[in-house]
């Protein structure tokens, strides 16, 4: 399939001048993309190859790809522009500009840091495809968490293989999940999944079918009654990470 006239032109990437830029000089061309980016410490070299197959990208670098998502437009026009526009299987929406979505992204930024993550543990997401999930990706790349998502429908063995692989301390799973007009009751498949999947700690529950689900007390909280706590606007806690760190599995 080639694409038409009109739409190579209006084109962000000319294809062809960065194929051929790129295999000219491939190092000139990823370090001249990489300026793309905001880097709080740039690189000592753009990329390492002394240990074969081991490459290193870009060391020395500090960054935080959350930062690039979000911090850097909110304080230029860009901030009430829509960074996210959402639209449910069942016709609901939301829209968030970026900088709410900023906000959003500290306040369960701080609630994961709250429940004891840091930098390098593993965060698995377990849900529809709602606004929730992004939120959570941002949150854990802003705080150097690696986050694993699991697509929202996979079975009770799939989602317990991946928290054992990944040894995750937290689930963020929703309900339940809106499914060609049939509610997949995610919770209750997490729940059966928990039960073997010992490094687990905390369960942060998103509603968002609003049916009925147990609750375990002292594990599961409500994704809302969190955002909603003083601790959620506690402070930026934005982590400088690695250029070479783990972004997510």
């Amino acid at each position: 399939y080639y694409p038409s006239k009109e739409i190579m032109d209006y084109a962000n990437a000319k294809c062809e001048s960065l194929y051929a830029s790129a295999e000219k000089d491939p190092l000139g061309f990823w370090e001249k993309e990489a300026e793309n980016l905001y880097w709080f410490q740039k690189w000592d070299n753009v990329l390492d190859d002394s240990n074969k197959p081991f490459f290193k990208w870009f060391t020395g670098a500090k960054t935080n790809i959350a930062y690039n998502c979000l911090d850097v437009h909110v304080t230029t026009f860009r901030r009430n522009k829509l960074a996210l526009i959402w639209e449910g299987e069942n016709g609901d929406g939301k829209t968030y500009s970026y900088f709410a979505l900023h906000r959003e992204t500290c306040k369960f930024a701080n609630i994961l840091k709250s429940l004891g993550v840091k930098k390098g543990d593993r965060v698995t997401l377990y849900m529809g495809r709602i606004p929730e999930l992004m939120i959570g990706m941002l949150a854990c790349a802003r705080i150097g968490a690696i986050h694993s998502v699991v697509y929202g429908g996979f079975s009770v063995e799939a989602l317990h293989e991946r928290l054992e692989d990944s040894q995750s301390k937290v689930l963020i799973v929703a309900d339940g999940a809106f499914q060609r007009g049939k509610i997949i009751e995610l919770k209750k498949i997490a729940d059966e999944a928990l039960q073997r999947a010992a490094t687990v700690e905390s369960v942060l529950v998103v509603k968002r079918t609003g049916h009925q689900i147990n609750m375990e007390s002292g594990r599961d909280m409500w994704y809302h009654e969190l955002m909603n706590l003083p601790i959620a606007n506690n402070s930026d806690c934005l982590e400088i990470v690695d250029a070479e760190d783990p972004l997510f599995m």
